[in-house]
């Protein structure tokens, strides 16, 4: 009974900000110290800030590019890694394991720091780059448990009936890999929609996204556009994962009929 209790509190404390933030997001004044009605005016004006709807273009664009390239790239080195043996495979599993046990704050930096030493402009190149580089170790993680999973020597197998390398990747090893796979997009593609602190030390002027924007926009005060704003992004990322997981279960279920 008391372990049921402290559950509930717990969650409470955790999600009672986000519930507050949602239900401010609808309210028709513009204090957060009382309610006075229903509205959808909020989300109205938001629609219509050009600077948010630039802001939603590069977080929408940059999300989709750094998280199809993070996938092949992520897909590819899972492959590499998984065929390793010895020390050279652990090794990079544990060089893979540094940016997901970092602090965001140390790979933003680090990773500034990289594209100064190169002397690029900052911008949506850099912004874009630190995605992929942020978000493929999160991928690598993802297919590697289904590659471990497949039957042994299914590749060998294939490639004593005649079939190439690649043609044996592609059509024996992926097929089976793909929730994985899928599974790994997902993860990249909500890591990078909902980052804020990689962008902020890697983007340039004129680019920003609906983080740096929220920001700023907090910076100067706080407004009800910015409650219709993160409720946006909370529903998106919420969705993301709900999908992913729930493929996920889907999977398993029937696996287990199997």
């Amino acid at each position: 009974m008391f372990s049921n209790i402290y559950l509930v509190l717990v969650f409470i404390f955790l999600y009672a900000p986000i519930a507050a933030l949602i239900i401010f997001s609808f309210n028709k004044s513009k204090s957060m110290g009382h309610i006075t009605g229903f509205t959808l005016q909020w989300y109205k004006q938001l629609l219509q800030n050009d600077t948010i709807m630039s802001a939603l273009y590069y977080t929408l664009t940059i999300a989709i590019l750094a998280s199809v390239i993070s996938t092949i790239f992520g897909t590819i080195t899972s492959i590499g890694i998984f065929k390793m043996r010895g020390k050279a495979r652990m090794t990079l599993l544990n060089i893979n394991y540094l940016p997901v046990l970092n602090t965001e704050i140390v790979t933003g930096i680090a990773i500034m720091s990289l594209f100064a030493f190169f002397k690029m402009n900052f911008g949506f190149k850099t912004m874009l780059l630190s995605h992929i580089m942020f978000c493929t170790p999160y991928v690598i993680l993802s297919v590697l448990p289904k590659l471990r999973q497949l039957p042994e020597n299914v590749e060998e197998a294939a490639l004593d009936l005649g079939a190439t390398p690649w043609f044996a990747i592609r059509k024996i090893v992926i097929p089976q890999i793909k929730p994985g796979i899928i599974s790994g997009f997902l993860m990249a593609f909500t890591m990078s929609i909902d980052d804020f602190v990689i962008s902020f030390f890697n983007t340039g002027n004129g680019v920003s996204n609906l983080s740096i924007e929220i920001y700023g926009m907090a910076r100067r005060g706080i407004k009800p556009e910015i409650n219709a704003l993160s409720t946006l992004m909370f529903t998106t990322v919420l969705i993301l994962l709900f999908l992913a997981n729930r493929r996920d279960s889907i999977i398993k279920q029937a696996s287990n009929r199997m």
